[in-house]
């Protein structure tokens, strides 16, 4: 069997999980305010792009994962002789 190239496999992976970070991002930030959130958590004030920045980061991560685990998931195991 052949093998899919590494770099396939990464951009498999970050790509989809990118464009669902980005949905994500835009979702949740047209209803919280990153600024109002970051002071309820205690880390004073930060501007709003740093938010949206970080939580956009933090949403590819979440969606990075996710998308790694289905993919490892999907692989048969092999069978006991």
């Amino acid at each position: 069997m052949s093998q899919i190239p590494k770099i396939q496999q990464v951009v498999a992976v970050l790509w989809p999980s990118f464009l669902t970070a980005a949905l994500a991002t835009i979702l949740f930030f047209t209803a919280f305010d990153p600024q109002l959130l970051m002071e309820l958590a205690g880390y004073g004030e930060i501007s709003r792009l740093a938010g949206y920045t970080m939580g956009f980061f933090l949403f590819w991560l979440l969606t990075a994962v996710t998308c790694a685990l289905t993919c490892y998931f999907q692989k048969p195991l092999p069978r006991p002789r």
